[in-house]
């Protein structure tokens, strides 16, 4: 439900957008998701679908032809992930507007995404209300972050050093982390993420050396005993 707060918040940016008409582009690798935030966005008077992306190399083609105002990203693609993608696009343009909406809890990717720049992060059972307010605010400059994700950044700004061995991974690192952790062969990920079995198994050393762990069981150990399973 919407609260008060919420709907004169919106109100106040809606007369900021001073019938200005944001272009939205959807980078999603799934078609059905795609064409269901598109129906979202269709129903909102100031919002437009700028354009689609299946992938994050689609993505980033677009971003240099294409006139867009926000872009809503997906982390979970083949080949470029959503974290490189969005990366790439801060390089390019450190004012650019990229919401993350993801199928994975705040606790797993967030923080590191709203680090790399990103103005917000949601949850792909968001509310229709809510992701059209934070493409809303995104457009405005201003940052969605929610109750959740304000306590993590806190804790991630404490002086408290004692963060988790997953923290110093890269995204991809992370993201083999946890599908190794799920029982995926070195192959099966591969496959999966659309890379050679050479790089997948480069990043496992990377990952075992990084956190200082030996094997493939003592990688699914921590994945467990740390909440990382999807």
């Amino acid at each position: 439900m919407q609260t008060k707060a919420n709907h004169d918040d919106n109100h106040y940016i809606i007369r900021q957008l001073g019938g200005s008409v944001i272009r939205v582009l959807i980078v999603d690798d799934h078609a059905v998701v795609r064409q269901g935030l598109r129906r979202i966005l269709d129903e909102a008077d100031d919002i437009e679908v700028a354009g689609e992306a299946s992938d994050g190399a689609e993505a980033l083609s677009l971003n240099h032809t294409l006139q867009w105002d926000v872009m809503l990203l997906d982390i979970s693609m083949p080949e470029i992930s959503g974290g490189d993608t969005l990366k790439q696009i801060m390089a390019h343009d450190k004012d650019a507007k990229v919401l993350i909406l993801s199928m994975y809890e705040e606790d797993q990717y967030a923080v590191r995404l709203m680090k790399a720049g990103a103005s917000g992060y949601l949850t792909k059972d968001v509310a229709p209300e809510q992701l059209v307010g934070a493409i809303r605010n995104a457009y405005v400059g201003k940052k969605h972050i929610s109750s959740t994700l304000a306590d993590l950044l806190l804790q991630e700004c404490s002086t408290d050093s004692s963060k988790p061995l997953h923290s110093s991974l890269s995204d991809r690192e992370f993201q083999v982390l946890k599908m190794i952790g799920s029982g995926n062969k070195v192959s099966d990920i591969a496959r999966k993420l659309s890379l050679s079995v050479k790089t997948v198994s480069t990043y496992r050393a990377h990952i075992l050396a990084k956190m200082n762990l030996k094997n493939n069981a003592e990688l699914t150990y921590y994945v467990i005993q740390n909440g990382l399973l999807s």
